[in-house]
């Protein structure tokens, strides 16, 4: 039995095991089972009805060395009450001169101060963070460099992989060289988080010590009460609510910044799903993520609900598992590849050269290595599958090397000519859309040298008319009156991995072109099936060697003979 079992059979099972184990871990996350023994039980302070005050100090230190200062206190602070706050924070000149700033949440018993108070909860949250200054751009025609507003409160616009925020003091130190003079270095310059998110878990759920969760462990504050054991109320600094866009830059003359406070209450379940959703985005910017990246994913996480959530875990598991399969039958298909009769070759070409110009599009954008890796080794298998397609040899006379085309049969020549003729009139709409855009950027675009025009005018080529390089193969398909020659494996898969991609673009934020592109490729997929549908695989059809391979199968027969 285990003979016959394929490899994708193998892999689909693993899919279907790491699904289930998944669905165990989140059930685990979300539910915690209440204590039924009450000598073992940890009660809520909250369900006493205290009354609770808020009180927010800034400090240049976590542990409040050096000073405090007040910016924010809510008297008559209920827990269960939504609200939303804006208050101008003073900057000391230690993070106007590119240091930092950190913020001293309290809850405690009203009327009694937090420093004093023994049944006082806090937590510390960073009100900056540092990122690397946006390189300068200048217009390539006019040597204009682009100006930015000297303006504390101008909102940092940043691009994709030309940022890294660095939480805590930079490697030189968090003293001088703040303002517009660091933002024309490439020392790491300090921001203001204009956001900061209060939660406070508001169920009076009674918590076992004999089995308390290790997630919320750590936000667990627990006091004596006579023979009970009491906790006091967990309060959660929501990191996720932090984002990128949200960020705005601190020079030296910014003397003040407004922050907005937001607090509302939590349940338990979802406080242990922020927790470990934020621990994760954490691990992932130690494995190599950029701030950018770990922004798209917090994305996810405070623009949706928990539920769309869910379907989101599902379908991007569904999506890697499809492009696995996607991937193996690919190169399975290019592998055994000997002919290329019915397949564009130029469209072969153009998948390798976007690709291509798709990863030093990620390179020049300082992208993180997890995207650049599986971004540079699909590009190495595009240009294998050109050295098939245009059956490349190499040859070494040395250190020189020699390539040796191959020469067509008939039947590929054939289709190479349909190809080339596809290829002419696709030509008349694709060159002088493409010269123009990159012609409309030059003159209204700044860049930071003429590298990086050329390579942001070829992706911008890609993206926006890069379907069309699809278009010849339909035409040969046309032509030929037959779709037996693709690989359909792959190519459903791939089909799959399109409409996946639909709902992706409703979730994740992406440029509208890129968002377009998902929508646009789905066109050009069900022309294919309609084609697949038009022209099905006929066996028993005489084929352009006048051989039918449905008679050609039977024993002692070479095939039926096609007369003209």
């Amino acid at each position: 039995m285990f003979e016959r079992t394929s490899f994708t059979t193998l892999i689909v099972g693993v899919f279907v095991v790491y699904v289930l184990h998944t669905c165990w871990v989140m059930y685990g996350i979300v539910y915690t089972k209440p204590c039924d023994d009450p000598p073992n039980c940890i009660t809520p302070f909250l369900a006493s009805k205290p009354r609770l005050q808020l009180s927010i100090y800034s400090t240049l230190k976590p542990n409040a060395d050096g000073g405090h200062t007040l910016i924010h206190k809510e008297d008559n602070f209920e827990v269960d009450s939504k609200f939303e706050r804006i208050v101008n924070v003073s900057l000391p000149k230690k993070t106007r001169h590119n240091g930092t700033l950190f913020a001293i949440v309290f809850v405690h018993q009203a009327g009694v101060s937090p420093w004093q108070d023994p049944k006082q909860v806090h937590l510390v949250a960073q009100l900056t963070t540092y990122m690397l200054p946006k390189p300068p751009e200048v217009s390539l025609i006019s040597a204009e460099e682009g100006q930015a507003e000297d303006d504390g409160t101008k909102e940092l616009k940043v691009e994709p992989g030309q940022q890294n925020v660095r939480h805590g003091n930079p490697a030189s130190g968090g003293g001088a060289g703040g303002g517009e003079g660091a933002a024309e270095s490439d020392n790491p310059v300090s921001h203001w988080r204009t956001r900061l998110t209060l939660n406070i878990v508001s169920d009076h759920f009674q918590f076992d010590k004999e089995s308390l969760p290790n997630d919320v462990h750590r936000y667990l504050r627990v006091f004596p009460s006579g023979k009970k054991m009491v906790y006091l109320p967990l309060l959660f600094v929501d990191e996720l609510s932090n984002r990128v866009k949200d960020l705005v830059e601190i020079n030296r003359t910014t003397k003040e910044l407004p922050l907005t406070i937001n607090y509302d209450s939590i349940s338990l379940g979802r406080l242990r799903f922020w927790i470990h959703m934020q621990d994760a985005v954490y691990s992932l910017q130690q494995f190599g993520f950029t701030e950018k990246d770990a922004d798209e994913i917090k994305g996810i996480f405070v623009d949706t609900n928990l539920y769309f959530l869910a379907l989101t875990f599902f379908v991007a598991a569904f999506h890697l598992l499809f492009d696995f399969l996607a991937f193996k039958n690919d190169i399975s298909f290019w592998k055994q590849k000997r002919s290329m009769v019915g397949m564009s070759s130029k469209a072969v070409l153009w998948r390798c050269f976007s690709t291509i110009v798709v990863f030093l599009y990620l390179l020049d954008q300082q992208t993180s290595l997890l995207v650049l890796i599986p971004a540079g080794v699909g590009s190495i298998i595009e240009v294998w599958k050109v050295k098939k397609a245009f059956k490349i040899q190499v040859f070494w006379k040395g250190s020189k090397p020699t390539l040796l085309f191959g020469k067509l049969d008939e039947s590929e020549k054939r289709t190479e000519e349909y190809d080339t003729l596809a290829m002419k009139y696709l030509s008349y709409l694709l060159y002088p859309l493409c010269l123009g855009g990159a012609v409309y950027a030059l003159v209204f675009l700044r860049y930071k040298s003429w590298y990086s025009w050329v390579i942001n005018s070829l992706v911008n080529g890609v993206y926006a008319f890069g379907f069309l390089f699809m278009l010849p193969q339909l035409f040969v398909n046309f032509k030929l009156k037959s779709v037996a020659h693709l690989p359909w494996k792959a190519f459903m898969y791939k089909a799959f991995n399109t409409f996946i991609d639909d709902v992706f673009a409703f979730i994740i934020t992406m440029p509208t072109s890129h968002r377009l592109a998902c929508f646009r490729d789905d066109i050009v997929f069900l022309i294919y099936l309609y084609q697949r549908w038009l022209y099905p695989v006929d066996k028993t059809r005489v084929n352009e060697y006048g051989v039918s391979y449905d008679e050609a199968d039977k024993p002692g027969d070479k095939g039926k003979v096609h007369k003209d």
